[in-house]
């Protein structure tokens, strides 16, 4: 069942905020041949409302940029997002490797560098992130069971009466506890609906996920909003 949920997730995005051209177009070639979804911005504020409305999986972070520095950048996203941040910079004094780390930064990578040791970097943070995470696979069989065959979800053994695009939403929240998905997100995961969604109807979708799980467990509010962003599913204590 997990591997049916992984297949049908969108590859992992990382959001390169860099403004040197060529570095910033020869990572995104490096990522992309990996596997990932790549994007680029080279300025900070720009940066930080595009990771606000669609949140990345990782983030590739210059620190020298225009409108917001990298750190203040960093900082900014560190208060609502536990997102992978690479910090990629000429400085390589210790104690600016120091300040990007306190400031939020999970790794360190001064220029010139290796692309292809970046990659790997990228690669090895999420793993990590992913071992951070709680055990969900483990939680899942006892809380709830995607049948992805039938399209249904089961709460604590009652099958919800969910629609197709509330199934889906649902799965992919379920998919990865802890991790904010946007509405940009939710709505790429329903659009097979053929028919127009706007991010009020994501709201109205989400609240009647909160009802239903909220019949089948009582007192159960494990879809949380994440102001300005989006929603997260976090497992229930």
């Amino acid at each position: 069942m997990e591997q049916n949920v992984k297949a049908l997730l969108p590859p992992q995005r990382v959001l390169v905020v860099e403004d040197e051209h060529k570095i910033a177009q020869l990572l995104l070639d490096y990522l992309r041949a990996d596997g990932f979804t790549a994007d680029s911005l080279a300025d900070g504020e720009l940066a930080l409302a595009a990771i606000r409305r669609d949140p990345p999986d990782a983030l590739v972070l210059d620190l020298m940029l225009p409108g917001l520095d990298g750190l203040s950048l960093c900082r900014a996203v560190r208060e609502f997002s536990a997102m992978p941040i690479l910090m990629l910079t000429a400085r390589v004094s210790e104690q600016d490797r120091l300040q990007g780390l306190d400031g939020g930064a999970d790794d360190y990578i001064c220029k010139p560098f290796s692309p292809r040791e970046l990659v790997a970097r990228v690669r090895a943070q999420l793993r990590a992130q992913e071992r951070r995470r709680p055990a969900a696979a483990a939680a899942a069989p006892v809380l709830w069971q995607v049948d992805e065959g039938a399209q249904r979800i089961a709460w604590g053994g009652q099958w919800l009466a969910l629609t197709p695009l509330e199934f889906r939403m649902l799965r992919l929240l379920l998919s990865r506890p802890g991790r904010v998905f946007s509405r940009a997100q939710l709505l790429d995961t329903v659009h097979s609906e053929l028919r127009d969604v706007s991010d009020r109807a994501i709201d109205s979708h989400v609240k009647n996920l909160r009802r239903k799980i909220a019949a089948a467990q009582p007192g159960c509010e494990c879809i949380a909003s994440v102001y300005g962003v989006g929603y997260r599913f976090d497992l229930p204590a």
